[in-house]
């Protein structure tokens, strides 16, 4: 959940303008990097716990026009990924299953690369921050 946080206050830094459009080296706008972070993390939680493997567009992205839209959303997944984790036993975490009927894996392998793709991501976000000359959020403050 920290990193969590820290992602939140990433897409918070944001001008309006330049989340879904400003970019560098013709990669994603860290809008849509945060679309991606966002249609695995809840997802993926939801297929350890459950067995259910849903798609991110489940979840309708594409209906996110801002960011206040997006950090709606993101606090809403938020809430449902806290729940969510209480009925997360060791059981499940070292039950093998396949992610979205294409990764094989035990699902703490599975939540860890969820976990280390929205450090990535958040990382190109700083990245991006920094080039539209804006001081990231200190990424030690969880």
């Amino acid at each position: 959940m920290g990193h969590r946080r820290l992602t939140r206050r990433t897409i918070e830094k944001y001008p309006e303008d330049q989340l879904f459009t400003f970019s560098v080296g013709g990669m994603r706008p860290f809008g849509e990097l945060a679309f991606e972070i966002l249609g695995m993390g809840l997802p993926s939680l939801i297929g350890v716990v459950t067995g259910e493997w849903r798609k991110a567009e489940d979840i309708h992205l594409k209906d996110i026009k801002s960011k206040a839209q997006l950090l709606e959303r993101w606090d809403d997944a938020t809430k449902e990924l806290e729940n969510l984790w209480k009925k997360v036993t060791p059981e499940l975490l070292q039950k093998e299953d396949v992610a979205f009927g294409q990764w094989p894996g035990i699902n703490y392998s599975l939540l860890l690369y969820v976990i280390d793709n929205e450090i990535h991501h958040r990382g190109q976000g700083f990245v991006y921050l920094r080039a539209l000359g804006i001081e990231p959020p200190h990424f030690w403050e969880r």
